[in-house]
């Protein structure tokens, strides 16, 4: 298994459809600019049949170093993106996960 980068996502669109690279480069980065931005304002993101994507608020928690036992800090509230996956993702990766643990060995 490897990584899906966004250069070889154009280069296959691009083999698909027929238009040229810089094209399929410039939807797919004017697409991404904006959920980037929708999730920047705190909406949701909601991509049909792929997953959602929203805005939540981490609570606050205490912090430890492992390096320096005793001392102790607070991690503050933070905004974090969190993704849910959609109906068919979850069952094309599901068939997945069949697969990886016939492949993995027994320990």
């Amino acid at each position: 298994m490897g990584t899906l980068t966004k250069r070889e996502l154009v280069v296959k669109i691009s083999n698909e459809t027929g238009l040229v690279q810089h094209q399929v480069f410039d939807v797919v980065q004017r697409t991404l600019d904006h959920i980037t931005d929708a999730l920047a304002q705190g909406d949701t993101v909601e991509l049909r049949n792929f997953g959602i994507l929203e805005v939540k608020l981490t609570k606050p928690r205490v912090g430890r170093n492992p390096n320096q036992p005793g001392s102790s800090f607070v991690i503050p509230a933070r905004a974090t993106v969190k993704f849910k996956s959609g109906k068919i993702m979850r069952q094309k990766v599901a068939k997945l996960s069949a697969v990886l643990k016939r492949e993995t060995p027994a320990k």
